[in-house]
Parts: structure tokens; sequence; C-alpha cells
């Protein structure tokens, strides 16, 4: 049994409510839904992309949890002839609960981060593994999304007031932590610090910064186990010089075309076009288009 969700519910809705076949859709709907949900959208503010993101996926991961455990506590009911015909409902091993749902939100896009600290003294490792929807990168000018990776990846020492408690030594240490992935996700989302808080200005300043990032993406230093390979297909792009105020278009790859999207208008560009929201190679320039947040997929055969 497929149970929707509300959000699938309500773009339906809004799909064939259209008298044309083409044109666009108004989501005024969906924005109300939007701000019913999360008082953070109410303002007119400008919201943040990278936040809608991060809400949007929780979201629908809480709403199809939901819906499985309505859809389990339905089959409870059933009377005890209508479960030998539909078969068992939520089964369990020897008492022991299954693990938790596996939605489709997680299987594309969530991945494994493993934090490694090594006690300098005893040589212990200790790692932690964490899930992540997305990877946020701290951004410098005239970088690159490999060497953001890179940086994210590096190895930091912990001395002095950072000291790291290791369990063996039972006493603080100096270590060495690093950060890797673990399991790479099958949709990569990528966001790009470009929003930064300056003491001196004592307000966020927006990062004009130029990270060129590849149509096509290896993963060497940061994973694991081996290389894995990404192929671009979607860019949300800022458009403004400050945090507070601006636009957003988003570039997306369809049927081997690019097409630029903004708001109701829609255009094919070249592939070439794709470089031109890289960044500003100056401070100030007049250029205020920059990639903000990257989707890539994995061109291997199986889902992670």
């Amino acid at each position: 049994m497929v149970v929707f969700s509300f959000w699938q519910r309500l773009l339906m809705a809004l799909i064939n409510s259209q008298k044309k076949k083409t044109g666009v859709i108004a989501p005024k709907r969906f924005v109300q839904r939007l701000k019913k949900q999360n008082e953070l959208f109410r303002s007119y503010m400008h919201q943040d992309a990278h936040e809608f993101l991060n809400f949007l996926l929780n979201e629908l991961v809480d709403i199809l949890e939901r819906e499985d455990q309505a859809a389990k506590k339905e089959g409870e009911t059933l009377s005890p002839s209508e479960k030998t015909v539909n078969g068992p409902k939520n089964p369990q091993a020897n008492g022991v609960q299954k693990e938790p749902l596996v939605t489709w939100v997680h299987k594309n896009f969530q991945g494994i981060l493993t934090n490694e600290t090594r006690c300098l003294r005893c040589e212990t490792v200790t790692a932690r593994d964490e899930a992540f929807f997305d990877l946020s990168l701290d951004i410098e000018q005239n970088s690159s999304i490999t060497s953001c990776l890179k940086n994210f990846s590096s190895t930091e020492t912990l001395n002095a007031e950072d000291k790291f408690f290791c369990d063996k030594c039972c006493s603080l240490q100096e270590a060495q932590k690093r950060m890797k992935i673990k399991k790479p996700p099958h949709i990569l989302v990528i966001h790009l610090k470009r929003f930064k808080y300056i003491e001196q200005l004592g307000r966020y300043k927006k990062l004009s910064y130029r990270v060129v990032f590849p149509l096509e993406l290896k993963l060497s230093n940061t994973v694991e186990d081996a290389d894995s390979e990404y192929s671009l297909f979607a860019v949300v792009v800022h458009v403004g010089s400050g945090p507070n105020h601006g636009h957003y278009v988003s570039l997306v790859k369809s049927h081997n075309h690019w097409l630029f999207f903004d708001d109701e208008n829609v255009e094919m560009i070249d592939e070439s076009a794709v470089q031109t929201f890289f960044g500003s190679a100056q401070e100030y320039s007049s250029n205020t288009d920059h990639g903000y947040i990257l989707f890539y997929e994995s061109l291997g055969a199986n889902k992670s």
C-alpha cells in the first residue's frame, strides 16, 4: 500500500487544477502550508534556501515515518483471518524491534560521516559515526569544491585547552582529529558557506568568492574506502550582494540539457554557462550570481 504525504497530494492537486498541460504553478498554497508548519518562514524577510532544504527533507522523513506507523497500526486492527490473507504486519524477529524505517529520503540523500580521533600517546583511534543529508563547506577565494572537501577532511591537532579525553589513558591527551565520509550518499548535496559572521562589522556578510564546481566530481581524499564519482545535475544560485536580501534562481540538467529557472521564466542555456555562477575573483564585482547549493548524483550503478 502506498501512502502519499501531504506535500505529494498538494503538488498533485496543484498540477491537476491547471487547465493547461503546460505553464507555471503558483506555489501560494505550498508557501501557506510551509508558514503554518514552521514559524521561521512566516515573516516577509529574505529566507535561506539551505535552511528550507533541511526543513523540507526532515519534514518529509517525519511525515513518512508517521504514515508508516499509521499503516502498521491499521494492520494491527485487522481480524486474524485478514492478517493471514494480507500477510504479517510489522514482523519482528524473536521479539526484537526491526531497524528504523529507511525512507526514500534516506536512500537518496543520506550519507554517513566518521569522526576519527587518534590519541597521540597510546595511538588509540576513537571513531564516531553520524548521518548527514548535506555537507556544509567553508570556502576560500579562488578555490574549488575539491580543495574545500580536502580542507573539510584535513587533520586537526587537538592540544593545549582543546586536548582530547582518551578513555584508554583515562586523561586529557594531545590528539589528531579528522572527518571522513564513511558512506557517500546517492545524491550528494553540498552547501557553500557564503554567509559569514564578521565580528568587526557585527553582522553577516556574503562571501562572493570564486569557487569552481566541476560537472564531474571525484571524492578521493574525503571518502574512507574508494573513489566515488559524481555528476552535477542542479545548482541553487543566490543573487544579491548581501545575506538579508536577494533572490534565488536554479540550474537543472534535464535530458542532457541545462535549464535556467527564474520564477515563472524557464530557458535553455549552454553547459558552459554554468561556470558563470562560480563566483567573483575580485571582492567587489558587479556579478552577484553565485552558486550556493550544489546537487551531485552518484555515477555508481548501485544506490547507497
